[in-house]
């Protein structure tokens, strides 16, 4: 698949990620406005009810600090997945979202675990591996911008804090870090310039007929010099003079 399938700006590269975060933040102002709690509604682990976080738990947060704690980097990573892989965003995102709740759901400490990290977690890995991975020049950059903007998030996969959801974000990671691998196909693939096709022929090549053996640069060669020399029109002027009237 070429880079334009899917280096594509639309409005839904940033109406769906904006979409989300309006979602979450009005979900927390109904918390805050009507003075009722949804965290009962997180994933909590190993048990029937606590499967229903698997939908719930990403848009409900613990307060403004955690809200803006994650839905600044949600609106960049989902954005940044919307443009650079828009023929599998959905794929990335919905899967992604199902299955990081679900690991999740297995692993973690027996609590609510509320918040959309690990969804951050999910792409902000794909984003990284993917790029690696697919060896194309403006994946790879992603890649270091993803790395230069949330590298310091690799220290909350561990139990560093018993307030955060470290399995969470694990979860995350492992799921982003697995899509990056299965899917392969639909990716842009990196330009190749004509010297780097495997039928190549540098004597077929008009423009490697400007060096010569030393490397000198040509501008014009034999050929193109005798050309010009057949293009040219000679033109002749013959001026008489006029004759003087009496």
């Amino acid at each position: 698949m070429s880079s334009k399938e899917n280096f594509q700006f639309t409005p839904g590269v940033i109406g769906y990620p904006l979409a989300f975060v309006l979602i979450i933040w009005i979900i927390f102002w109904a918390e805050v406005r009507f003075g009722f709690s949804l965290n009962h509604l997180g994933v909590f682990p190993r048990t029937l009810s606590g499967l229903r976080g698997v939908l719930f738990s990403p848009f409900i947060h613990s307060g403004i600090k955690h809200l803006f704690n994650n839905t600044i980097p949600l609106f960049v990573v989902s954005m940044a997945l919307f443009y650079f892989y828009r023929s599998i965003r959905w794929k990335v995102l919905g899967y992604g979202f199902f299955l990081t709740g679900i690991l999740t759901w297995l692993i973690a400490r027996p609590a609510f675990h509320i918040g959309a990290s690990g969804i951050i977690y999910l792409l902000a890995s794909f984003l990284f591996f993917k790029g690696i991975f697919s060896k194309h020049y403006r994946l790879v950059a992603l890649s270091l911008i993803v790395v230069f903007l949330y590298g310091g998030l690799l220290w909350y996969v561990t139990p560093i804090d018993p307030k955060i959801s470290w399995e969470g974000h694990l979860s995350g990671l492992i799921v982003g870090l697995i899509f990056a691998i299965i899917f392969k196909k639909n990716i842009a693939v990196s330009p190749k310039y004509i010297w780097e096709q495997e039928d190549y022929n540098e004597d077929e090549d008009e423009f490697m007929k400007h060096f010569d053996e030393n490397g000198n640069f040509i501008e014009k060669l034999p050929e193109d010099e005798i050309a010009d020399e057949e293009d040219q029109i000679q033109v002749n002027y013959i001026f008489k003079k006029a004759d003087k009237k009496d």
